[in-house]
């Protein structure tokens, strides 16, 4: 793990994902819609989870955390972990990194069945590849990278432990 390049640590993280929140909880603290974070894949879930978490003491609204799977590679099945009407809710994506944007918007197809009050999009790490036009609505850090560079977000039971080039 010495030989790693991180960019965030496990306190930076942690800092990088309340800041997120209270600005949340900032834009929605007049919004009585139910807020539904969804996480992608098994990151986004962790950061959707700690979101939520965090928003608890400062949006009276119902928050819900959900899930979507998808193959990133071949993004013909986007599921969510369960049925739930969006219709009127606010709901925010969550990612860990993004890079061209091709996972956020293809995460985006099972909400087009719906007509959420608005939909929302947070990043832990944002990089600037951008080949699709979805832009995140949150950042906790924005990063230039080459092509070739490739950013992991390192989570372990439950807990975002840093990020790492």
């Amino acid at each position: 793990m010495a030989d790693r390049n991180y960019l965030l640590n496990q306190a930076t993280a942690e800092q990088k994902l309340q800041r997120m929140a209270l600005e949340i909880a900032e834009q929605l603290s007049e919004d009585e819609a139910p807020l539904v974070l969804i996480g992608i894949r098994q990151s986004g879930m962790v950061i959707a989870g700690k979101i939520g978490n965090m928003l608890k003491p400062y949006i009276n609204a119902p928050i819900q955390v959900l899930s979507v799977t998808l193959d990133k590679h071949k993004p013909l099945n986007i599921t969510l972990n369960e049925e739930v009407d969006l219709n009127g809710k606010n709901v925010i994506l969550i990612d860990d990194v993004t890079n061209t944007g091709s996972t956020l918007m293809y995460a985006l197809k099972p909400l087009l069945a719906f007509f959420p009050k608005r939909i929302q999009t947070l990043v832990l790490v944002e990089r600037m590849h951008k080949h699709f036009p979805v832009k995140a609505d949150y950042v906790g850090l924005s990063v230039a990278t080459t092509l070739q560079d490739h950013i992991q977000v390192v989570v372990e039971n439950n807990e975002v432990l840093g990020a790492y080039l």
